[in-house]
């Protein structure tokens, strides 16, 4: 995408008196006679040509009377010149914000389409801070620190990589506006459970088969499953939280997953949504693939989903596989793909990192899905 400059944005504005200056120009009238006319003070005819004061309902019905147009088009041109103002007020406060720009990941959210693509220099700044703003839906970037910045509070993290706060908020905010798209019925933890023995056996499937069965799946039991580009500031693969106390959402990064990563990661949040749903203020940061300074919660989640894709009592199963065809035929038996399989007896050392990934698949989501 080419780099583009900022939208035009003039730094004046016409107030409604221009137009009456014109009418009165071409009727030779002066201020006074117009007062006159109009049944108001000289004074008050100045400042409501300067723009001083505004144009009022009762003018509107005056002018339309004493130089014709509508109501209509008086209030119409009053309201106009008012949002020009007010939009001028507000760029010189975009001005003053510009500085907050540098714990914004910019250019990130610009190469994933959340803003407008364009240069950043001192003109386009104004309107930078504006579209960064409209992104997180807060008024300023006081209203930001309040949400968001203070939001790290609830953050737990499973990387001490994960402390660039606004490219955090940022991957936070857009899993959050996708959210909002969807709606769905409140949080059966019962069901939650029925339905990720259903998705477990989606893992056989390629992803534009299993990604709208997962959605619509997880959306009954009243969760939310939300795809999106990385921030990869953030250094984040995904996120449980609750986005309101009857709401969890389940949020994963678009980054090209091999398939045993991409599903651990999706069960080590759900497993966060099961054992520490209890902690609805907690945001989970989670890159269950790093290895990091886990907490009791991440260890939880990352047994649980273990144990959930291969149960435990196929642990002496695993040491026997030492052949494609032995991983197949076992992952085959427990209705998994071979790749899960093969992650595991890596990470578990039981064969080395570069063993069988012929049997892993590579995913890459299409933005949108």
């Amino acid at each position: 995408m080419t780099d583009l400059a900022a939208p035009y944005q003039p730094d004046w504005v016409s107030p409604p008196g221009d137009t009456l200056l014109d009418i009165i120009e071409e009727r030779d009238w002066t201020q006074s006679e117009l007062a006159q006319r109009l049944g108001y003070t000289p004074k008050h005819v100045n400042q409501l040509i300067k723009g001083k004061v505004p144009l009022t309902e009762d003018a509107a019905i005056r002018l339309e009377r004493v130089v014709g147009s509508t109501v209509g088009f008086w209030l119409a041109r009053e309201a106009k010149y008012r949002e020009h103002c007010a939009r001028l007020q507000a760029a010189e406060r975009f001005s003053g914000w510009a500085d907050w720009l540098e714990s914004i990941p910019v250019k990130e959210l610009m190469n994933v389409g959340v803003i407008q693509k364009q240069r950043i220099d001192a003109r386009s700044k104004p309107y930078l801070v504006e579209a960064c703003l409209r992104f997180f839906g807060v008024a300023s970037p006081e209203e930001w620190q309040t949400h968001y910045g203070q939001m790290q509070g609830s953050f737990r993290r499973s990387r001490e990589e994960q402390s660039d706060v606004g490219a955090i908020s940022a991957w936070l905010r857009m899993g959050e506006q996708e959210a909002e798209k969807q709606d769905g019925p409140k949080y059966d933890k019962s069901k939650f459970e029925v339905t990720l023995n259903q998705v477990r056996k989606l893992t056989t499937l390629p992803p534009e088969e299993f990604e709208p069965q997962l959605r619509t799946l997880f959306k009954t039991a009243g969760v939310a499953f939300i795809l999106v580009p990385a921030i990869p500031k953030a250094h984040v693969s995904g996120v449980a939280r609750w986005l309101n106390p009857h709401r969890p959402l389940i949020q994963l990064s678009l980054y090209g997953k091999t398939n045993d990563k991409f599903w651990f990661t999706l069960f080590h949040e759900a497993a966060h949504i099961l054992l520490h749903g209890q902690e609805k203020k907690s945001v989970y940061l989670d890159d269950p693939n790093k290895a990091g300074n886990d907490s009791p919660q991440e260890k939880e989640a990352n047994d649980w989903a273990c144990k959930f894709l291969i149960p435990e009592k196929f642990d002496n199963s695993l040491r026997e596989l030492k052949t494609k065809g032995a991983v197949q035929a076992f992952a085959e038996k427990i209705g998994i793909h071979p790749g899960i399989v093969v992650g595991r007896l890596q990470h578990d050392g039981l064969i080395e990192p570069s063993w069988m990934n012929d049997q892993k698949v590579s995913f890459r989501f299409a933005e949108g899905m």
